[in-house]
């Protein structure tokens, strides 16, 4: 890594690319899409990873982004590379914006809303968060700042990790169960948030059958919109299993104008905007990272691209 070339995308702002120089005590290079990269090991700062720079001698690449499925989904990566990420702050902005969701719909905003627009005065009883269930899909960084968030409004809540786990919960969860095992879990929710990444094991993963199990929930998904079956969606919305939904991120995005989601009744779609990550947020990651590997150890910001996370 010492004689690393650091290249970095050429949208990267001046200030952010002068941060990534000072971290790796070098001067960065911007490599173009269509450029090569030249001879040598380097590593790669951006948000996607040009097919050119998918050499054997990439030695590191870091995503501006927190999700890197699309990175792994564009084709082989290079053998031995190691591939990192950004969450940073990310997690905190996500807990806000499913926080804002629910409490808004605890004090009845999309109703008193249509009615100020109908210029109708009629009063509406409130619902307390408190006390009642969020289910939240994930038990990562993002699930575990969302949980510790609701939780600490006296909401109860219930993890939902890949598979059951001994031991006392993570921090923000009341308990956490497995996958497989969330079928009473789902029928007892008064919201389910979702805050998966994308794999082969979560593509398409809320369908028609966990849809039939809700009774009456409202939805949230702030992780990967190819998770959800829009059309088993619909139909629950549609149905009465589902109240609401918030959707921040869709199967293919940027919806067009004429994108039938955005006829979904009592859903709102939030353009892919809970969790925009920041240059500080990408700062601080990189330097994270930058410390471990310069230590010889695996960053903790470091994806599995096998597992896809």
């Amino acid at each position: 890594m010492s004689r690393a070339r650091l290249l970095v995308a050429p949208a990267l702002g001046g200030g952010l690319v002068r941060e990534l120089e000072r971290i790796g005590g070098r001067p960065a290079e911007r490599a173009a899409a269509d450029a090569e990269p030249g001879g040598g090991p380097y590593l790669y700062v951006g948000a996607a990873l040009p097919d050119r720079l998918r050499r054997p001698d990439l030695l590191w690449f870091h995503s501006v982004n927190a999700g890197t499925d699309p990175l792994l989904a564009a084709g082989p990566w290079p053998a031995g590379a190691l591939l990192t990420r950004t969450v940073g702050r990310m997690g905190e902005r996500i807990a806000q914006y499913v926080l804002a969701w629910i409490l808004a719909e605890c004090q009845r905003v999309p109703e008193f809303t249509a009615q100020h627009s109908r210029s109708q005065w009629r009063r509406l009883p409130s619902e307390l968060a408190a006390g009642q269930t969020a289910l939240v899909y994930g038990v990562g960084r993002v699930g575990g700042t969302v949980a510790a968030l609701l939780r600490g409004c006296g909401i109860r809540t219930v993890g939902v990790a890949r598979t059951a786990r001994t031991g006392p919960p993570p921090p923000g969860f009341d308990r956490v169960i497995g996958a497989d095992e969330d079928g009473e879990a789902l029928r007892d929710a008064r919201w389910v948030v979702t805050a998966l990444p994308l794999t082969g094991a979560t593509a398409g993963f809320f369908g028609a059958e966990r849809f039939a199990a809700l009774r009456g929930a409202s939805f949230v998904n702030v992780g990967r919109g190819a998770t959800v079956d829009l059309a088993a969606l619909e139909a629950a919305l549609r149905g009465g299993s589902v109240r609401r939904a918030v959707l921040d991120v869709l199967p293919a995005e940027p919806a067009s104008p004429g994108d039938p989601v955005w006829a979904l009744p009592r859903t709102v779609v939030t353009s892919h905007s809970a969790g925009i990550t920041a240059d500080e947020d990408v700062v601080a990651d990189f330097a994270a990272c930058w410390e471990a590997v310069a230590a010889g150890r695996r960053p903790e910001l470091a994806v599995d691209v096998e597992r896809g996370y």
